[in-house]
């Protein structure tokens, strides 16, 4: 379903505007227009005096596609230079679940990289592997990618596909859905199955995390969702284990751009949230951009990089690139501890499935607290010095 405006009926009287909670709706050559931020909560059709707003049917709504022929579950095998990225093998374990409880089989796509790398997917979990070696693969590029993916889907009809929420899954997933004419969510943190329908449940913080929304796709095949890295555990590696590496041509893929060359930001080759076993986060309660050079001290001594919320980041006092949250890094180390840090629910989405937290916060009340696996209540410019001095007489 779409809403559209009838121009010949409408009379410009605004009334739809003030009514959309979206900001859905302008005035374009003296007419009101529905544009791209539409959510169809149907609001202006009720708000419409002149009737001129309506509700019309798109081809194929209503009609549920015949979803007998989908079956297994398929991990988007992402690979950068030539090294397959690490929320690969979370995927792959998170998979293997899903198609254990569907009793189906797991297969991996895997663009570029080696034959080896292949093989090591299979190790992880994969039953079979669709490995594709064309030199069009080597630089990532929305179009081959999509087009490669959308036929491999076309042909073998899985029931599910997952991919990382990386700026890759990001940016040609969304196409590869469009093109399939399938459901999408995008930044999942937990994936479960139904047990009466067998749907993908899809579940993801919405309306800035605030809640937690299950999202489903009844009606489509194959049920597309992107999950963050860092959220779900990683696969149980067997070296013994065999299955299948089939290699597909690409002859037939076209580009027409051409990738001439990459730029990493300064900071993204200093730091790897994702990957730090220790993480010392600061929040507005470090007061400073001082306090943060407390915590490098602290992190430093426990082998281990700075985190910060996104207040400490909108203060100035960090890059963009140490924030742990929803609009930034989702994190899972094997320590977090969390400095001035109050706990809100955008923050807690990025580091909730870390092994330890520690919370350090003067307030008893903090929300932080009730995720935190162990609590201090106190200054931070008094507990975190304590800490440093402990940790040295440690180490000496």
């Amino acid at each position: 379903m779409r809403i559209i405006v009838n121009r010949e009926r409408c009379t410009a009287c605004g009334q739809c505007i003030d009514a959309c909670p979206f900001t859905a709706i302008v005035m374009e050559g003296g007419k009101a227009l529905i544009n791209e931020y539409c959510q169809f909560c149907r609001t202006c059709l009720n708000a419409c005096p002149e009737g001129a707003i309506l509700e019309v049917a798109e081809e194929g709504d209503g009609q549920k596609a015949d979803l007998s022929g989908y079956k297994g579950v398929w991990v988007f095998a992402e690979q950068r230079e030539g090294k397959v990225a690490p929320v690969v093998y979370e995927l792959i374990g998170e998979g293997r679940r899903l198609a254990d409880e569907l009793r189906s089989e797991l297969a991996a796509v895997l663009m570029g990289s080696t034959t080896e790398d292949a093989r090591e997917l299979i190790r992880w979990g994969a039953d079979k592997v669709y490995y594709a070696n064309d030199p069009v693969f080597g630089t990532f590029n929305d179009e081959p990618y999509a087009r490669m993916l959308t036929g491999l889907i076309r042909l073998h009809k899985p029931s599910i596909v997952l991919a990382g929420a990386t700026p890759i899954g990001r940016s040609f997933i969304p196409r590869v859905a469009a093109r399939l004419r399938t459901g999408l969510t995008a930044d999942c943190t937990a994936l479960e199955i139904d047990k009466e329908t067998g749907n993908l449940l899809q579940i993801r913080p919405a309306f800035g995390g605030n809640i937690m929304a299950t999202i489903f796709c009844p009606n489509n095949r194959p049920q597309i969702a992107t999950v963050r890295p860092r959220v779900m555990k990683r696969a149980d590696y067997n070296p013994e284990r065999t299955g299948e590496v089939l290699t597909v041509a690409a002859d037939a893929l076209t580009c027409r751009t051409k990738v001439l060359g990459t730029m990493k930001e300064a900071s993204e080759c200093m730091i790897n949230l994702q990957d730090a076993e220790v993480i010392v986060a600061g929040g507005r309660g470090m007061g400073d951009a001082k306090g943060f050079r407390m915590l490098e001290e602290l992190a430093e001594l426990m082998g281990g990089t700075v985190g910060a919320s996104r207040a400490a980041v909108d203060e100035g006092w960090i890059p963009y690139s140490h924030q742990v949250g929803q609009t930034g890094r989702t994190v899972c180390p094997k320590i977090y501890i969390a400095c001035g840090i109050s706990g809100a629910v955008q923050h807690l989405v990025g580091m909730q499935s870390s092994d330890i937290i520690i919370a350090i916060n003067k307030n008893p009340e903090a929300p932080i607290f009730s995720t935190a696996t162990y609590g201090i209540v106190g200054d931070v410019n008094e507990v975190v010095p304590l800490l440093i001095k402990r940790l040295k007489e440690a180490k000496q």
